[in-house]
C-alpha cells in the first residue's frame, strides 16, 4: 500500500503542479525578497515610503518581472501561471510591490503593448521591461471611479496637436514614473495617450497621509492644457473597452497577489500558535484555534486553486473571460481579508503590531479589496453574467 504524506503549509500538494520553470520563478522572487526586502518593508510601510524604488525597479528588470507575460520588446514572455506565482510571492511580502509589478506591466505596458503603435512599443517597452523607465496608469478620477465612461479629462483637437485637460486620482507610480497611459474624453470617445511625464503642464503630487499601501508611490495626475503631438494617441485604443481590457489584465495578478498575503498571514498565525503558551500548552492545541487555523487554510487553498484554474483559462487558446476574472478577484481579496483578520486574532495584541506582518497585509488588502473594481462591481458584473440582467445600468 502507498503511504500518502501531507504537508501542513501545501495539504493538497499544489506546489507539485508547477513547471520546474514556474517553482524557478517562485523560488528567485522568493529568495530576492527574503534578502532585500524582507528586512526593511515593516520600517518602509511604518514610514509611509517606498525609498528605494528606483533601484528594486531595475531589480524587478533584471529578474525579469516587469512585463513578464508580455512578448518581445525585451519582456520575458512567460506563462500566465508563472506570472502568477510571481505576483503571489510578492504581495507575501507587501501589496505595495505587487501593486508596483502590476501597474508597470499589466496596466501601463500592456496598454502599449496591446494598443500602441510600433514606434511608442520601440520607445518604451524595453526601457520600462528593465525597470529604467517606471510607468503609471490615469483612469480613475477624483469624481469617477467605478464608472470610467463619466470622466471628465478631456482631449481636443488643435491643429495636428492634442490638449489634454483634467486630473486623475489614486495613480501607483504617479510621482515616480517617466510615461503615463492617459484616458480622456475626445469628440470621438474615450481615446488612451502615451504621456511623458515632463511634459510641460504636467504634474503629479505625491497623496499623503494613507493608512494602506503604504509602502508605495500613490499620486495625483494634473493636466493643465498639456500639449501632445498625434503620434502621443494610442492608434488600437478606441473607448472605454480599451482601458477596462487593461485593467482585467491587472486583475489577474490580483487574484494571485491576494493569495501571498492570506498565505503569510496564515503562516504567521500558525507559528505563532504553535509557540505561544496559554494556560498550560500551546494556542495550537485548542479547539477553537485549530477550528481557526483549518477555516484559514480551507479559504486559502480553494483561493489558490482558483487562481491555478484561472491561469489554465488564461494560456488556453479560448482565453478567459471578464466575469471568470472578477470571480476571481472577488473571492480571493475577500477570503484573504478574512484570513488576516483571523490571524489578528490568534495573535492577540501582537496582531497589531509590526513585528509581525498581519496587520500590515489587513490594512493593505483594506485597498486590493476595492482599487481595480470594488466587490460590489465585481458581484455586479457576476449577477449580469449569471442572470443576463444588468442591475447597474
Amino acid at each position: 500500500m502507498p503511504s500518502a504524506t501531507l504537508d501542513p503549509v501545501d495539504p493538497l500538494g499544489l506546489e507539485s503542479l508547477l513547471t520546474d520553470t514556474e517553482r524557478a520563478v517562485r523560488d528567485t522572487v522568493r529568495h530576492y525578497l527574503d534578502d532585500r526586502v524582507e528586512p526593511h518593508i515593516a520600517g518602509w510601510f511604518e514610514q509611509g515610503e517606498l525609498p528605494t524604488l528606483a533601484a528594486l525597479a531595475r531589480d524587478f528588470g533584471e529578474l525579469g518581472l516587469l512585463g513578464m507575460h508580455l512578448d518581445g520588446y525585451g519582456c520575458a514572455g512567460m506563462s500566465a501561471l508563472a506570472y502568477g506565482v510571481a505576483c503571489r510571492e510578492l504581495e507575501a511580502c507587501d501589496s505595495g510591490l505587487r501593486s508596483f509589478v502590476s501597474v508597470q506591466g499589466s496596466l501601463a505596458m500592456f496598454a502599449i503593448h496591446r494598443f500602441g503603435s510600433e514606434e511608442q512599443k520601440d520607445q518604451w517597452l524595453p526601457r520600462m521591461a528593465a525597470g529604467e523607465a517606471i510607468g503609471c496608469f490615469g483612469l480613475t478620477e477624483p469624481d469617477h471611479g467605478s464608472d470610467p465612461s463619466s470622466m471628465r479629462t478631456r482631449a481636443r483637437r488643435e491643429g495636428g496637436d492634442w490638449i489634454l485637460d483634467g486630473r486623475k486620482t489614486w495613480i501607483t507610480n504617479g510621482s515616480v514614473a517617466a510615461v503615463a497611459v492617459v484616458w480622456a474624453r475626445t469628440d470621438d470617445g474615450i481615446r488612451g495617450f502615451v504621456v511623458p511625464t515632463d511634459t510641460p503642464g504636467f504634474s503629479a503630487p505625491e497623496i499623503k497621509h494613507k493608512m494602506s499601501l503604504r509602502a508605495s508611490v500613490t499620486s495625483e495626475l494634473v493636466l493643465d492644457s498639456i500639449r501632445l503631438p498625434a503620434s502621443a494617441t494610442l492608434p488600437r485604443a478606441h473607448g472605454v473597452s480599451a482601458p477596462l481590457t487593461c485593467l482585467n489584465e491587472a486583475r489577474y495578478g490580483i487574484v494571485w497577489g491576494a493569495t501571498g498575503a492570506a498565505r503569510s498571514a496564515w503562516r504567521t498565525a500558525a507559528d505563532y500558535a504553535a509557540r505561544r503558551e496559554q494556560f498550560g500548552k500551546p494556542l495550537a492545541a485548542f479547539q477553537l484555534t485549530q477550528q481557526k487555523l483549518v477555516d484559514m487554510a480551507l479559504e486559502l487553498h480553494k483561493a489558490t486553486m482558483t487562481a491555478m484554474r484561472l491561469a489554465d483559462l488564461k494560456d488556453s487558446a479560448e482565453g478567459v473571460h471578464p466575469a471568470q476574472i472578477s470571480l476571481g478577484k472577488l473571492n480571493n481579496v475577500r477570503e484573504a481579508l478574512e484570513i488576516c483578520r483571523t490571524a489578528r486574532t490568534i495573535l492577540g495584541a501582537n496582531g497589531i503590531s509590526l513585528e509581525f506582518p498581519v496587520i500590515r497585509h489587513m490594512n493593505n488588502l483594506e485597498s486590493v479589496l476595492t482599487y481595480e473594481g470594488t466587490s460590489e462591481m465585481h458581484t455586479l458584473a457576476l449577477g449580469q453574467a449569471l442572470t443576463g440582467h444588468a442591475a447597474f445600468r
